[in-house]
């Protein structure tokens, strides 16, 4: 995460921690306008089914966060699924969505 800039690798560090004390498959965090940051895992109930990614944006929405800066999901899989990159657009038009392995290694970034 060298090439990261500090900021970017917290938010990867949170999701890994994140993800890591629950043994979710997948962690997630995001920063908001005003640097606050909100991290959370995969939700799998049975009445209940939310990605780690939403799950986060919903919890600064829930805050009151305005806009998102950046966001990063913790995962095994090569991307995330298209309806979680729509949902950190609706409050982060131009956030980047980093995308890194369980260990934190960053995968991809993806951009508007």
């Amino acid at each position: 995460m060298s090439e990261l800039n500090p900021e970017d690798a917290k938010i990867i560090t949170l999701a890994r921690s994140a993800r890591a004390r629950t043994n979710a498959p997948e962690g997630a965090a995001v920063r908001d306008e005003t640097g606050r940051t909100y991290a959370a895992t995969t939700v799998d109930l049975p009445s209940l089914k939310l990605s780690a990614l939403k799950l986060a944006v919903a919890m600064a929405v829930a805050s009151g966060a305005d806009s998102l800066e950046a966001a990063a999901v913790v995962t095994q899989a090569e991307t995330t699924p298209p309806t979680d990159v729509e949902t950190v657009r609706d409050l982060g038009p131009k956030a980047p969505i980093l995308i890194a392995t369980p260990n934190g290694t960053l995968q991809k970034t993806l951009k508007t």
